[in-house]
C-alpha cells in the first residue's frame, strides 16, 4: 500500500535542482536521505559543478548505504543531524528532510543560519513536511533523543485525521511503531512550520529578513532563503508561483482523503478478518 503514496522530496527535484542552479549552489548538504532518491540528483548537481555533496543521516535504508559504497565522491556522516553540524562548514544550500519535529528543526535552522553567517554564505534551505500532518504537530523517529522539555506527549499507534486536532487510536495516518505523533496538533513549538515561523520571527526581530515560499504539495515544502542573496530576486520568481497555490493545495487535500479512506478500508478489513464468524 505504501506505493500508493508519493512522500518523497525528490517529486520536488525539478524546482530544487533549477534553484540550485540559480543560486550557484555547489557544495550541498541533506539532512534525511532514506532511499536516497534525491541524493543521486544533488550528487550529479554537485559533480557538474566541482562541489561536494555531503548526506547526514544516522540510519539510511540499505539501498542509500549501497549507493554510497559505489559513489566514494559522496560523503555520508552517520550522525544525528543536531550532532554532525560540527562538522559542516562552507555550505551553499541546504536539504532539511529529517526528523520532522519543532526541537529538531528549529536547531538545524539556528545552526545552518550560524555557519552560513561565519563562512560568509547566504543561507538557501529547502525544507520537506511543512504541511500536514507535521507541519503543526510533531513527529519523532527517536522520542528519547528530544529533551523532554520540548517532547509532546505522544502515539506511535494512534493516527491522525484531516479534520480532528486529536490522534485517534488504532486510525489514521500514523507511524505503525516507526515513528510516533504528538497526540494532538497545534500550539506552541510543535511541529515543522511552527518551527520555521519561530525562526523567522526571532530573524525579523533581529532587522535579518529572509524570503519564503510554501508549496503546498506531497507534504508542503519550504523554500527560505536570504533576502540580500544576489540571486534572490531570480529565486523569488521561481517559487512565487507555487507559493500557498490553492490549486496545489486543494489537490494535495483531495490526495490525501483518497489515502486517508485507504487506510481505512485497510483497517477495517483487519478488524473483519480478526472477528470470528465476520462476514
Amino acid at each position: 500500500m505504501t506505493g500508493l503514496l508519493i512522500h518523497s522530496v525528490s517529486e520536488f527535484s525539478d524546482l530544487i535542482l533549477e534553484a540550485l542552479r540559480v543560486a550557484d549552489a555547489r557544495d550541498i548538504v541533506e539532512i534525511g536521505a532514506e532511499y536516497g532518491g534525491m541524493s543521486a540528483l544533488l550528487a550529479d548537481h554537485c559533480r557538474a559543478r566541482g562541489g561536494q555533496f555531503t548526506s547526514v543521516d544516522p540510519a539510511p535504508k540499505r539501498e542509500f548505504l549501497d549507493w554510497v559504497s559505489a559513489n566514494p565522491d559522496v560523503r555520508h556522516v552517520a550522525k544525528p543531524s543536531l550532532d554532525a553540524f560540527g562538522e559542516l562548514d562552507a555550505v551553499d544550500a541546504w536539504i532539511v528532510d529529517g526528523d520532522h519535529n519543532w526541537y529538531t528543526v528549529y536547531h538545524e535552522l539556528r545552526q545552518i543560519e550560524a555557519i552560513s553567517r561565519r563562512d560568509g554564505k547566504p543561507v538557501l534551505v529547502f525544507l520537506h513536511d511543512v504541511g500536514w500532518p507535521c507541519g503543526r504537530r510533531d513527529m519523532y523517529y527517536a522520542p528519547g533523543q528530544i529533551p523532554a522539555e520540548f517532547r509532546h506527549p505522544h502515539s506511535f499507534n494512534a493516527g491522525a485525521t484531516l479534520d480532528r486536532p486529536a490522534l485517534v487510536e488504532g486510525r489514521g495516518f500514523r507511524g505503525a511503531g516507526f515513528a510516533a505523533f504528538a497526540n494532538v496538533a497545534g500550539g506552541a513549538r510543535n511541529g515543522v512550520m511552527t518551527a520555521i515561523d519561530d525562526f523567522l520571527a526571532e530573524e525579523l526581530a533581529q532587522g535579518r529578513e529572509f524570503g519564503f515560499a510554501e508549496i503546498p504539495a506531497v507534504f508542503g515544502l519550504g523554500v527560505l532563503f536570504d533576502m540580500n542573496a544576489a540571486w534572490s530576486g531570480q529565486l523569488a520568481e521561481l517559487v512565487l508561483p507555487y507559493h500557498q497555490n490553492k490549486l496545489l493545495r486543494a489537490l494535495e487535500t483531495n490526495r490525501l482523503r483518497n489515502y486517508l479512506r485507504v487506510i481505512e478500508m485497510q483497517d477495517e478489513f483487519a478488524a473483519r478478518a480478526v472477528r470470528p464468524g465476520a462476514a
